[in-house]
């Protein structure tokens, strides 16, 4: 059997398939996506991931927004029970509402937005995820330094990292750039509890709007003594914080801002006596 797996005649603009039926199947080995798993192919081109995942005995659910792919897609599985064929928009489509997995190799105009319908939401039950996207879009969203919005978003719930690299050699047809594999897997314990997202998620937009030194956006109080219990300088700006010491700035701006509330609560009662 030839090692090169079959792509649609004319891949839609934008898209770019891996060649390698064994690169294949080393990418879904190594994800840890194990039999009985429920795993998304988001993007499934023409089946090379999700004849790697059924070949690994998980369940597959293939996204493909192309009608020529789909169609091929169902001929080639039609036979295959563990694989569902699905042709919708993988940044529109119904997610599950039980644990799954992704390993996909995402259409490079969406990833961000795939990734942000995936990875922003600490309630979705995904487990684990290793995306093919652009190297940059990879580096960017793992770097220690300097931080961003979205990296520290992400991070409270999902340990990141950047896998490997594809050279652009590994696909058909190839693209401008190399590619790389972002994982993501769930923490065990989240770094900011979910109930508490919303408040994190404001913390951050706050502090990363125009990059001003921490103190003009906190309290000073505050930020001094998370400086000195985490290890960060308190003139620091947004960008220099990673994901921890932002958990722990969430977590010491919480107790200041639940007596703030308490207090306008008071407020309000002595106002009406």
């Amino acid at each position: 059997m030839s090692g090169r797996a079959p792509v649609p005649a004319r891949p839609p603009r934008g898209r770019h398939y891996l060649r390698s039926r064994a690169l294949a199947n080393d990418l879904v080995l190594d994800s840890g996506v194990a039999p009985g798993d429920l795993a998304l192919d988001l993007g499934a081109g023409g089946g090379i991931l999700t004849q790697a995942l059924a070949d690994a005995g998980a369940r597959v659910l293939a996204i493909e927004l192309d009608p020529a792919a789909a169609s091929q897609l169902r001929r080639r599985f039609a036979a295959e029970r563990r694989v569902e064929i699905r042709e919708d928009d993988a940044t529109t489509t119904p997610l599950p509402d039980e644990p799954f997995a992704v390993v996909a190799n995402l259409p490079f105009a969406a990833g961000t937005t795939i990734l942000r319908r995936l990875l922003d939401d600490p309630a979705l039950p995904l487990t684990r995820l290793d995306a093919i996207v652009e190297w940059g879009l990879a580096v960017k969203r793992t770097a220690v330094w300097p931080s961003t919005l979205v990296g520290c978003t992400w991070g409270a719930w999902y340990e990141l990292s950047l896998a490997r690299r594809l050279p652009r050699t590994c696909f058909a047809p190839p693209p401008a750039v190399d590619a790389a594999v972002l994982r993501a897997r769930r923490r065990p314990q989240p770094l900011v509890a979910p109930a508490e997202a919303a408040a994190y998620l404001a913390l951050l937009r706050r502090a990363f709007a125009g990059q001003p030194p921490l103190e003009r956006v906190l309290s000073r109080a505050v930020v001094r003594r998370a400086a000195l219990e985490t290890g960060f300088d308190p003139q620091a700006r947004a960008r220099d914080l990673d994901v921890r010491q932002w958990a722990a700035l969430c977590a010491a701006v919480r107790p200041a801002r639940s007596r703030r509330a308490g207090s306008e609560r008071s407020r309000r009662s002595s106002s009406r006596r």
